[in-house]
């Protein structure tokens, strides 16, 4: 699979796993009245869903190895971005004390997801979906 191609597949299954775990979020954490971290774990699971299921099926469908390791990985490493996008939301939160539903927003859904987004690629095209004679132009 060319650079480009698996890059572009990526970011639409993450698009679409991002829009799920925002809308969640926001619906948790607004009216529902969830508190941030509770409401960022629900989302997540959500969003990590949708994109294992987008890069499954879609990006990496052709090179998809068999059983469930790869299910594992995947929402190991996924866990791992969590796990970014949470301190980043509980650093806001509780560290700076910004409070407010659009502030839990910006930190978790914002700039936890852009951080975490690095990770996961690096994570599920090396760990979780590795191709042999893949482009070697993102692999260094």
């Amino acid at each position: 699979m060319g650079a480009r191609r698996e890059l572009a597949g990526f970011a639409v299954a993450g698009l679409l796993a991002y829009a799920a775990d925002l809308a969640l979020f926001t619906a948790l954490r607004g009216p529902a009245g969830c508190d941030p971290l509770t409401a960022k774990a629900l989302s997540f699971v959500a969003g990590c869903s949708v994109a294992y299921a987008g890069n499954a099926l879609g990006t990496y469908r052709r090179t998809r190895p068999r059983g469930l390791r790869p299910c594992a990985v995947f929402f190991a490493v996924n866990l791992a971005g969590a796990a970014v996008q949470l301190l980043c939301l509980a650093v806001s939160h509780y560290g700076l004390g910004l409070t407010s539903q659009r502030a839990d927003t910006v930190s978790g859904a914002g700039i936890g997801m852009i951080l975490a987004t690095a990770l996961r690629f690096w994570g599920t095209r090396t760990l979780v979906f590795p191709t042999a004679g893949r482009d070697t132009a993102w692999t260094g």
